[in-house]
C-alpha cells in the first residue's frame, strides 16, 4: 500500500496528538524492539516512534529499515520522532480516498 499526499496529511493530523509508543535506544533496531513495533502496529495502526539522536541520514535509514521489516508505510520524520502506518486486518482508521 502506498499512501497518497492527502492520506499522509490526514495521518499527520491524527498523529499530532499521539505520544511515542516505542523508543529505540542506542543499541538500535533489535529483535525485541521490532516485536514491540509489530504488536503496537497491530493494536494502533498509526504509531509514533522515538529514534536515537543520530544524524538525519542515519534516522532515514533506520525508518526505512523499520518500514521494510514491518510492511508499514512511512508518514513523517521530524527530529527524533518518526510516524508509521499499517492498516490492520480490520481497519480502525478510515483514510480519505484519492
Amino acid at each position: 500500500m502506498i499512501l497518497t499526499g492527502k492520506q499522509k496529511n490526514y495521518l499527520r493530523g491524527l498523529a499530532h496528538s499521539l505520544s511515542p509508543i516505542v523508543t529505540i535506544g542506542n543499541k538500535g533496531l533489535t529483535e525485541p524492539v521490532l516485536a514491540e513495533i509489530e504488536a503496537a502496529l497491530d493494536h494502533h495502526e498509526l504509531l509514533k516512534i522515538k529514534l536515537p539522536s543520530n544524524d538525519k541520514a542515519e534516522k532515514v535509514v533506520l525508518m526505512a529499515s523499520i518500514t521494510a521489516s514491518t510492511n508499514a508505510e512511512p508518514v513523517q520524520l521530524i527530529g527524533r520522532v518518526g510516524v508509521i502506518y499499517r492498516a490492520a486486518s480490520t481497519p480502525k482508521l478510515v483514510l480519505p480516498s484519492i
